[in-house]
C-alpha cells in the first residue's frame, strides 16, 4: 500500500518516512506483545523500556505505525478528557475526579518532556486553546467554563472579552493554557523510532487475528507473550472480541496553503495556539509550524456494522462544511485548500476513556479517547507501564483505571442512535441561531454524543 495522501501530515514528511517496515518473521516470543502501534502503544513501550531496559517487546501493526488516528489528528496536545470535570465528579466523586484532571493537565508538559527526551521534534509549541464564542448563547457557554474551572480550582481557563480576540462576530472567548499544538505523525513516527532504538521491536503490516491470554495470532506467526497489550482504539471495532466495546466515529480535516504573517498578526493568532468555538457539531484547528490552518470537525456520518473503510476518509459534503465553517470565522482569510483527509476516532458507549489491565489474564488495554487521544495516550502509556510491572502509583489510583464501558448496541440501534446525535448535533446549532437559546435538541440528544 502506498501511504502517501493519509493526510497532510503524512505527506509532509515525504514518502521515504513512510516505508513500511518489515512483518513479523514467524513464530516468537516476547516479554511484551502490544496490539497496534499508534500512540497509546509506543508509548507504553517507551516508558515500559525506561524502566527496564531488558524487556523484550513487540508491537504488532496492521500497515503501518501511526496509520491511523494518532497520525491524521488536529494536532492537540490539550488537558482534554472526553467527560467533563463535573461528570466525572458525578461518576467518580470529587476527590478522584480532580486527580484525573490535574493528570491531564500534567501530560500536556510530559509529552513536549519526553518526545525531547526521545530525540523527537513534534513542533510542539504550548500556546493554550481559545473557544470563540460568537453568539449570546455561545457567550454564556463560554461563562459557564470559566465559572466551572474556578468553582473546582484546577483548570486555569480565563474569560476573554472581544476585544481580545479577532474571529468574526467574537463576542468573547474562554482560554485554556493546558494545550500544546503538535504535528502527529512527527510525534508518531518520531516515537517510533525512538522505541525502535530504545530495543523493542515493531512488526508492520502484519495483521493480528486473535488474542488469549500468553498468545497474539497473527497472520505472520504467532507472538507467546507474558503479557499483552491492546491498543487499537477505533479499529478495535473491526475485531470480533472488541467489536461492540468501540464504535468507529468519523473526523475530517482540512489543511490550507501557508499564509503570511500579516494574516496571522491581524486575526490575533500565534504559534502554539489552537482554536475552536462553542458550536454543538465540533470544530477545531490550529496554526501549523509553517503557516498554515490545519482545521477540521465532526459531521461525518456512522457506517453500517462499525465498518472501516478507506473511501469513508473522504467526504466531499463535509470538507465543504469545513471550508466554509473556517471561512465564517476568518472571512479575510484567501488561501487554497491543499489537503482533505479524515479517519475513524474510538467512541466507548459512555464517552468515557479507560486504561484496564487484568491480573489472571495479564492482558491490558487502553482507549476510547473520543478524539483526545494525543495527549491522553500518553497518560494511558504511563498508567500501562505502572500496571504491567505491578507499581501502586498515583497513576494507577486514577478513577479512568479498569472503568468499564457498556457495550454499543447491536444493529440497528447502533446505526440509528450514532447518526441521530450527529444529526441533532447539527439540528441544535441551527436552532439556536434562530432562537438565540440553548438548544432543546442538544438538552435531548446530548447523551448521545457525550453531553
Amino acid at each position: 500500500m502506498n501511504y502517501s495522501g493519509l493526510s497532510f501530515w503524512h505527506d509532509s514528511l515525504g514518502p521515504d518516512a513512510l516505508v513500511p517496515r518489515a512483518p513479523l518473521a514467524g513464530d516468537t516470543d516476547a516479554d511484551v506483545a502490544i496490539v497496534g502501534a499508534g500512540l497509546t502503544g509506543l508509548w507504553t513501550a517507551w516508558y515500559l523500556l525506561q524502566r527496564d531496559p531488558a524487556l523484550k517487546i513487540v508491537l504488532l501493526e496492521r500497515e503501518i505505525a501511526g496509520f491511523g488516528a494518532s497520525g491524521r489528528n488536529g494536532g492537540w496536545c490539550s488537558a482534554l478528557f472526553p467527560r467533563s470535570t463535573a461528570s466525572l465528579v458525578r461518576a467518580h466523586g470529587r476527590e478522584p475526579a480532580l486527580a484525573m484532571r490535574r493528570a491531564m493537565i500534567a501530560t500536556v508538559d510530559e509529552v513536549g518532556r519526553a518526545a525531547s527526551d526521545a530525540g523527537v521534534d513534534p513542533d510542539y509549541a504550548k500556546g493554550g486553546t481559545v473557544a470563540y464564542a460568537r453568539s449570546a448563547v455561545q457567550l454564556e457557554a463560554a461563562r459557564a467554563e470559566v465559572e466551572e474551572a474556578g468553582e473546582y480550582r484546577v483548570d486555569a481557563i480565563e474569560f476573554w472579552g472581544a476585544d481580545r480576540v479577532h474571529a468574526a462576530d467574537a463576542l468573547g472567548a474562554s482560554f485554556d493554557p493546558a494545550c500544546a499544538r503538535v504535528h502527529p505523525a512527527k510525534l508518531v513516527r518520531g516515537m517510533a523510532a525512538a522505541v525502535e532504538r530504545a530495543g523493542a521491536t515493531i512488526a508492520e503490516q502484519t495483521e493480528v487475528l486473535d488474542w488469549a491470554p500468553g498468545r497474539v495470532t497473527t497472520d505472520r506467526g504467532v507472538v507467546t507473550a507474558d503479557r499483552i497489550v491492546l491498543a487499537t482504539e477505533g479499529y478495535g471495532a473491526t475485531l470480533r472480541q472488541t467489536h461492540r466495546r468501540i464504535l468507529p466515529l468519523y473526523s475530517l480535516m482540512i489543511a490550507t496553503e501557508p499564509l503570511p504573517e500579516e494574516f496571522w498578526s491581524r486575526i490575533g493568532l500565534r504559534h502554539g495556539q489552537t482554536f475552536t468555538d462553542f458550536r454543538h457539531l465540533l470544530i477545531y484547528g490550529q496554526r501549523t509550524a509553517d503557516n498554515r490552518f490545519a482545521f477540521g470537525g465532526r459531521g461525518a456520518r456512522y457506517h453500517w456494522g462499525s465498518s472501516i473503510r478507506p473511501e469513508y476518509d473522504r467526504s466531499p459534503r463535509v470538507f465543504e462544511h469545513l471550508h466554509r465553517a473556517l471561512r465564517e470565522l476568518f472571512p479575510t482569510m484567501d488561501a487554497a485548500i491543499t489537503h482533505r483527509w479524515g479517519g475513524p476516532l474510538g467512541v466507548p458507549r459512555d464517552w468515557h476513556a479507560s486504561v484496564s489491565y487484568d491480573a489472571s489474564s495479564r492482558i491490558a488495554s487502553a482507549g476510547g479517547y473520543v478524539g483526545d487521544g494525543l495527549s491522553t495516550t500518553n497518560l494511558a502509556g504511563r498508567t500501562l507501564a505502572d500496571l504491567l510491572t505491578g507499581s501502586d502509583t498515583e497513576l494507577t489510583r486514577l478513577p479512568w483505571v479498569n472503568h468499564r464501558s457498556p457495550s454499543w448496541e447491536v444493529e440497528p440501534l447502533r446505526f440509528a442512535g450514532a447518526n441521530a446525535g450527529m444529526a441533532a448535533m447539527s439540528v441544535a446549532d441551527a436552532e439556536e441561531r434562530i432562537t438565540g437559546r440553548r438548544s432543546l435538541a442538544a438538552r435531548i440528544m446530548g447523551p448521545l454524543v457525550g453531553h
